[in-house]
C-alpha cells in the first residue's frame, strides 16, 4: 500500500530514464573511464546533453523487459520469473550506478537550468553510491545483498522446535494483550539485527567513499539534497514542521499512555515516562490503530460498516475498483485504458505464489496502468484501492514529461496523493455511492478521528526520527558503540516511546525495522503524513466544501479534479515548491491543517486529559 513504486527496479528506472535530447556533433564522456573524449578538450555544455541523450538511449533498452520481468515475478514467483527478474535489477543497477557516477564529470560546466536539474537527479538517483574502485563496488553490492537476506531470512526461536516469522510475531503483538508474550517477540525480533551491525558499518564507509566521487561530503548530504533546498536546511524544515504537530501528539501521548497504564497497571506502564515499545500494537510501535480497543471513547459509536454494505450490496473486487475508478472520473479524469482491467492482478491466481501486497504499476511509463492485489471485499480494502489508484493517476499524468520527470514531485508527494484520495472516502462520499442510508451524525466522529489519529499521527515522529538517526551515522557523527544508543535517545525524544528493557551496547535495533538494511530512505513517509492533509484542505476549499475538514469529500468536484491534474502534471519537472503552490497557493509545507483536521478529537483528549500527568 505504501510503495508507489512498481519494484525496487522499477523504481530506478523511473529516476534514472534520461530526457530525449538530440546528439550534437562534439564528443562526451559516457562514462569515467571512457575516452571519447576529443584530444582531453573541457567538457561542455554540448557534452552534457549528448551525455544524457546517450543515458536515455542504454536505459531504455532495458528499462520495459526489466518492468515487465519485475511484473511476472511479483505475480508469478517461481524459479525462472526470480532468475530473470534478478538479472535485469542487477544490469539496470550497473546502469544506473555507472551513469549517476559520470554525471559528476559535469559539476563544474556551465549548462542550462534544465540540462542541470537533470544531471542533479541523475546522481541523486542514487541511495548508496558506489565508488569507481570495482572492488570496493563489488563489495558494497554485496553487502546490500547480503543486508536483505538476513533481514528476509529472519526469525525468532524460542527453541530448537518453535520458530516464529516477523509476519507471525506481528500478527501477535497487533492482536495479543499478553505483556510477557509481547516483550517476548519484541526481544526477539531484535536478535535478527544483531548479526547485521559490522555489515552496516563496513557499508557506510565505503558509500561514502562514493558519495564524495558524486562531489558530496557523504551519504548524509547526498540523501539530504533530494529535496530542492540545501542539505543542511531540510533537517530544520522537518523539525520546523514537527513542531507544528507536536502539542497534538503529546496530547494523543498522554491519553493513550493513561488508557495503557489503566489496562497493564502503573509497573509495566509509568505515567511519568515514555511509553514501553512493545505494548503499542506494532513491532516498531510506529502506529497504534491495533490498541484501538484500549484507548477508544467510552461511549458506543454509530460508524458506518462498510464491509457489511459492500457484502450486502454484491460488490465484488472488479465492482470495488469499478467505483473507485468512477470516483476519478467524477472528478474529471479520463477512465482507465482497457489494458488496465486486461492486466492487472486483482485476486490471487489459483496454483502460485504473487506478492499480495498491494501497488501500483506503470509498465511502460505512459499508459501500461495496472495495480496488484489480492483484494479482500473489506472497507479497508475499499479505502486501499483509492489509494492505489491514485497513484496510478499520478502516474497517467505525468506520462508526457521528458524520462527522467516521471516522478512525483519529491518522495513524499506519491504516497500523500494516495492518502489525500482515500481521505475523501467519508460517510458523505459513502452516502452518494449508495454505501450507506445515513449519514452519522458529528457525535459519532472522535471514534474515526481517534482511530485515524492512532495510525496516521502516531507514525509522524517515528517517520521523522528513523532518517534523523541515519544521517547523523552516514555522516560519522557517531560511534559504532554509540548507534543503538542514539537510536532510544530520538525515539524517547520525539516518540516517547522507550525500550522495555536495558539494551546492550551490541545491539542494533535500527536494522530490525526493514528500511535500515535494506538503504530505504524513510523521510518520505514523514512528508506524506503531512502533505496529504494540507493537500486535502486545499482541495476541499477548492471544492468549496461546507463540511468540517474531516467530512469533507472532493468527489464529483471537476474544479478540485483540475487542480489536483494541473499539480500532478508537472512530474519532477520543477522543484516541488513549484508543485505545491500549482495546487495549493503555497510554496510552504504546513502542517498546520492536521489541527484542523482533527479540531474536535484534540478538544476531546484534552477533556480526556483533564488531571493526568502528560509529558515525559
Amino acid at each position: 500500500m505504501n510503495l508507489t513504486q512498481k519494484s525496487l527496479i522499477a523504481s530506478m528506472v523511473l529516476t534514472a530514464c534520461m530526457a530525449c535530447s538530440p546528439a550534437p556533433s562534439a564528443s562526451f564522456v559516457a562514462a569515467p573511464n571512457d575516452t571519447n573524449n576529443t584530444a582531453n578538450a573541457p567538457l561542455s555544455a554540448a557534452d552534457a546533453r549528448a551525455f544524457l541523450a546517450k543515458v536515455e538511449a542504454d536505459i531504455e533498452k532495458l528499462s520495459q523487459p526489466a518492468a515487465h520481468a519485475a511484473w511476472a515475478y511479483a505475480t508469478h514467483i517461481n524459479y525462472d520469473t526470480a532468475k530473470v527478474n534478478t538479472y535485469f535489477n542487477e544490469q539496470l543497477s550497473v546502469i544506473l550506478a555507472k551513469y549517476a557516477v559520470a554525471a559528476a564529470q559535469f559539476n563544474d560546466v556551465e549548462v542550462d537550468a534544465d540540462t542541470r536539474r537533470q544531471l542533479n537527479l541523475l546522481k541523486l538517483s542514487l541511495e548508496i553510491a558506489p565508488p569507481a574502485d570495482p572492488t570496493k563496488a563489488a563489495r558494497l553490492a554485496t553487502i546490500g545483498s547480503d543486508l536483505s537476506g538476513m533481514y528476509g531470512a529472519g526469525k525468532y526461536c524460542r527453541d530448537e522446535q518453535t520458530c516464529f516469522s516477523l509476519v507471525e510475531m506481528s500478527s501477535q503483538m497487533a492482536t495479543s494483550r499478553d505483556a510477557d508474550l509481547l516483550l517476548e517477540f519484541w526481544q526477539g525480533w531484535r536478535e535478527v539485527s544483531v548479526p547485521m551491525k559490522p555489515l552496516f558499518t563496513e557499508q557506510v564507509g565505503i558509500a561514502n567513499q562514493g558519495a564524495v566521487e558524486l562531489g558530496y561530503a557523504n551519504t548524509s548530504e547526498l540523501w539530504r539534497s533530494k529535496y530542492d533546498m540545501p542539505a543542511a536546511d531540510f533537517p530544520k524544515e522537518l523539525d520546523r514542521l514537527w513542531g507544528q504537530v507536536e502539542p497534538f501528539y503529546e496530547a494523543l501521548h498522554c491519553h493513550v499512555r493513561a488508557e495503557l497504564s489503566e489496562h497493564y497497571g502503573a509497573d509495566i506502564v509509568p505515567l511519568d515516562k515514555p511509553i514501553p515499545a512493545h505494548l503499542l500494537g506494532n513491532m516498531w510501535a510506529q502506529s497504534w490503530g491495533n490498541v484501538y480497543d484500549i484507548v477508544k471513547p467510552e461511549q458506543e459509536m454509530n460508524v458506518p460498516d462498510v464491509t457489511a454494505a459492500l457484502a450486502e450490496l454484491g460488490y465484488d473486487e472488479i465492482k470495488m475498483v469499478k467505483q473507485a475508478e468512477n470516483f476519478f472520473s467524477s472528478l474529471g479524469f479520463a477512465q482507465l485504458p482497457e489494458t488496465f482491467w486486461e492486466r492487472s492482478m486483482f485476486q490471487k491466481p489459483e496454483g502460485r505464489e504473487v506478492q499480495c501486497h498491494a501497488s501500483a504499476w506503470n509498465l511502460d511509463d505512459k499508459d501500461d496502468l495496472r495495480i496488484k492485489m489480492c483484494i479482500q471485499k473489506t472497507g479497508e480494502e475499499f479505502n486501499v484501492i483509492h489509494h492505489e489508484l491514485g497513484h496510478n493517476y499520478y502516474q497517467r499524468a505525468y506520462k508526457d514529461q521528458p524520462m527522467l520527470y516521471r516522478g512525483s514531485a519529491n518522495d513524499g508527494f506519491h504516497e500523500a496523493i494516495g492518502d489525500t484520495i482515500a481521505l475523501s472516502i467519508t460517510p458523505t462520499y459513502l452516502q452518494q455511492i449508495g454505501l450507506i442510508d445515513e449519514i452519522p451524525d458529528a457525535s459519532n466522529d472522535i471514534g474515526m478521528l481517534l482511530k485515524t489519529a492512532l495510525d496516521k499521527i502516531a507514525f509522524i515522529p517515528f517517520g521523522l526520527m528513523v532518517d534523523q538517526w541515519r544521517w547523523q551515522v552516514l555522516a560519522n557523527e557517531v560511534t559504532l558503540e554509540q548507534y543503538n544508543t542514539l537510536w532510544w535517545e530520538l525515539r524517547e525524544k520525539y516518540q516517547g516511546v522507550m525500550a522495555p528493557v536495558e539494551r546492550s551496547i551490541d545491539a542494533f535495533d535500527p536494522g530490525a525495522k526493514y528500511h535500515v538494511p535494506a538503504n530505504v530512505s524513510y523521510t518520505r513517509y514523514f512528508l506524506a503524513h503531512i502533505l496529504q492533509f494540507q493537500f486535502h484542505q486545499a482541495l476541499c476549499d477548492i471544492a468549496e466544501s461546507k463540511e468540517d475538514l474531516h467530512r469533507c469529500s472532493i468527489f464529483s468536484s471537476e474544479e478540485a479534479g483540475k487542480a489536483l491534474n494541473d499539480m500532478l502534471e508537472m512530474g519532477l519537472s520543477r522543484p516541488w515548491q513549484d508543485a505545491m503552490e500549482t495546487m495549493t497557493g503555497t510554496r510552504e509545507m504546513d502542517a498546520s491543517t492536521i489541527e484542523a483536521y482533527f479540531a474536535p478529537l484534540k478538544t476531546w483528549l484534552d477533556e480526556q486529559n483533564q488531571g493526568r500527568q502528560c509529558g515525559w
